[in-house]
């Protein structure tokens, strides 16, 4: 019979506690590698000039070290899995001390030595077996299992044929197929354990299992696409529309399912804070739409930000504007896939120019040399008046270093912070071809598959060079150069929106839409940077489609034209069962049927097997909703008619 096994019990041990171990440790050495041996650009925290160089700081101070390991779930984990560890090698000893798993063995269970002689042996089985007999241990299954395997060794050892048996097979017997024992510890059987064991077996199949369940079913039922809560996605659609104004949207922001708990300001200090900073932030702001707590802390949060104030901020809402912050990228993302869903490609192209405001702290009114280190309002104006003054930046980066104005009270290191920048900032050229794959000329029909084919050429890259992190030094996070590709109609419907995140010098992107009817077309084409603030290009794509119906008339090859008449694999399998049907039907009739009304003459098989498959065939249409019909009803009369 089968028994319990602790030998048995402490390899399926084993093998339950190396399930969790083995990903849990490496997912701690792993932390443990990016906390104390991860290099300055694994984490972003380059400084390319001196304004760069607090962020890369503080980025080291928050990425780097033990204490960036003090988190609940990692604590709690570590001890976790240290336990489990102790417990692993406790287990690995014992199953080697121990040896195979549980293999019968006469002498070790009348707990005699292998060489004991037969008066021994009995005494031995005299003892155990009244030790253990049901009659003393009612209710006790361990006891009778015990009894059982007792009486069992004992025979093995005096009756001749077992023992025989044992020797020769290892098993009183005979020889075995198959040893199978139950993988649990013997204990379990104990009857002073059994309300232990039904307790704890309720609390981890009742409580402990459903609970972690429903845990996970709830936490990850709240997350969409990007990691992106479905309450924030159900605030996007609910407050972007084609009109949304970029000034609309860091209220829009702040009213995120991930900020609600954060923001939701608990102490009188607090709001008296939130007070004050709005009073400073208010006159950038669009009036509020949303007087709630939580929105308005984050909408004046941003505003502190995009306004380059937040000097004013306490310790701890400048965490909360960072935590923000950290978020904003996968949000901003999210806000433009909702205008993707609700065609509107005004709302989408505001929410990427949100994103280069939020990415280099600056607002509507602004200059665009603002992104330039060192620059404040007295720079930008000096710059941007008198002879060689620009107003926009790539045109102040094209400017000869010597001809860059706004320089004169900075010092050698602070111009040559400037002079790095303008060669990090993107110098890009946009290429864009319509075309249509393996097509013999260059003309597009009505219904043909376009291909709209734009190449993105970085010239401030070598060639094998890839593009680095962003010069955000204001946004405490690093951040990828990516750029927006998007394709609109003249009347604002969004025909594709991607954003490319390829690093590399030259990067195409292709772009696929049915052709529309015959006609001249145009297309709005934007190149839009996920980061820098005056680096859009906008185009437009003309389009001429013509009627398809002056093409060739296709032929179809003769040979092609003879599969359209071979059976299908459906027609093939129901003609199989109506053949099986009409055998079983042949094989049950009466012999009464075989005389027949003269007149009706019986089909050959070959005439029987044809109509059957056309048979099939208007069973298929018929509930495919084929128009059809006719044609099958007049091939089936000429059928008939032979």
């Amino acid at each position: 019979m089968l028994q319990y096994d602790d030998s048995a019990a402490a390899f399926v041990a084993l093998s339950f506690v190396t399930i969790y171990i083995v990903p849990s440790w490496y997912n701690i050495l792993n932390k443990f590698k990016v906390a104390l041996f991860s290099s300055d650009e694994e984490i972003g925290a380059i400084s390319r000039t001196t304004a760069e160089k607090e962020k890369a700081a503080k980025l080291k101070k928050t990425s780097k070290g033990l204490k960036t390991l003090n988190s609940p779930w990692f604590l709690a984990n570590l001890v976790i899995t240290i336990i489990l560890t102790a417990l692993f090698v406790w287990l690995l000893m014992s199953v080697q001390s121990d040896g195979e798993v549980n293999s019968f063995d006469p002498f070790h269970i009348l707990d005699v030595d292998s060489g004991a002689d037969m008066k021994e042996i009995k005494k031995a089985y005299k003892k155990m077996s009244l030790k253990f007999h049901p009659d003393k241990n009612p209710n006790n299954p361990q006891a009778e299992a015990t009894f059982m395997m007792v009486a069992k060794a004992y025979e093995a050892l005096t009756d001749p044929t077992a023992k025989e048996n044992y020797e020769k097979y290892g098993n009183p017997d005979g020889k075995q197929s198959l040893a199978v024992s139950i993988g649990l510890p013997e204990f379990l059987l104990n009857v002073d354990n059994r309300n232990f064991v039904l307790l704890s077996y309720l609390i981890i199949m009742v409580g402990l299992i459903p609970m972690a369940v429903w845990s996970y079913y709830s936490n990850s039922s709240k997350f969409g696409e990007k990691d992106v809560m479905y309450d924030s996605y159900a605030w996007f659609h609910h407050n972007l529309n084609e009109h949304i104004l970029i000034k609309s949207l860091p209220e829009v922001l702040s009213g995120s399912a991930e900020f609600r708990e954060r923001n939701m300001t608990k102490t009188a200090e607090g709001k008296q804070e939130i007070g004050k900073i709005l009073v400073k932030t208010k006159p950038h702001m669009q009036k509020p739409n949303f007087q709630h707590p939580v929105v308005l802390k984050g909408n004046v949060l941003l505003h502190a930000f995009l306004t380059r104030q937040t000097d004013v901020l306490s310790e701890a809402s400048q965490e909360d504007l960072n935590f923000m912050l950290r978020y904003s990228s996968s949000l901003i993302d999210a806000m433009i896939s909702v205008c993707k869903h609700q065609e509107s490609l005004s709302a989408a192209l505001n929410c990427i120019k949100f994103g280069q405001y939020v990415a280099q702290g600056m607002w509507l009114k602004d200059s665009e040399l603002l992104q330039l280190p060192h620059f404040t309002a007295d720079e930008v104006a000096h710059a941007t008046k008198g002879k060689n003054g620009v107003k926009t930046i790539k045109d102040y980066v094209a400017l000869d270093n010597n001809s860059k104005k706004g320089l004169a009270d900075f010092s050698d290191a602070q111009k040559e912070d400037i002079f790095k920048t303008c060669k990090l900032l993107p110098d890009v050229t946009i290429e864009s071809k319509v075309f249509v794959d393996d097509d013999e000329d260059d003309k597009v029909y009505e219904g043909d598959l376009c291909t709209v084919l734009v190449t993105v050429t970085r010239n401030n890259l070598e060639d094998g060079e890839k593009a680095g992190l962003v010069h955000a030094p204001r946004f405490p996070f690093p951040k990828r150069e990516a750029w927006w590709v998007a394709l609109g109609t003249t009347q604002g419907k969004i025909i594709s929106i991607d954003k490319v995140t390829s690093p590399n010098k030259v990067v195409e992107h292709k772009i696929k839409f049915l052709a529309p009817k015959t006609g001249t077309y145009e297309f709005e084409l934007h190149v839009l940077s996920n980061a820098y603030v005056g680096f859009d290009f906008k185009d437009t794509v003309e389009l001429k489609t013509l009627d398809a119906s002056v093409l060739p008339e296709y032929k179809i090859h003769p040979d092609d034209a003879e599969l359209d008449d071979e059976p299908t694999l459906f027609e093939e399998m129901m003609n199989a069962n109506i053949e099986d049907d009409s055998d079983s039907d042949e094989e049950d009739s009466d012999s009464d049927d075989e005389s027949e009304e003269e007149g009706i003459r019986e089909l050959t098989a070959a005439e029987r097997k044809k109509q059957e498959l056309l048979n099939a065939r208007k069973k298929a249409a018929s509930a495919a909703g084929d128009d059809s019909d006719s044609d099958d009803d007049s091939d089936v009369e000429e059928v008939h008619a032979d």
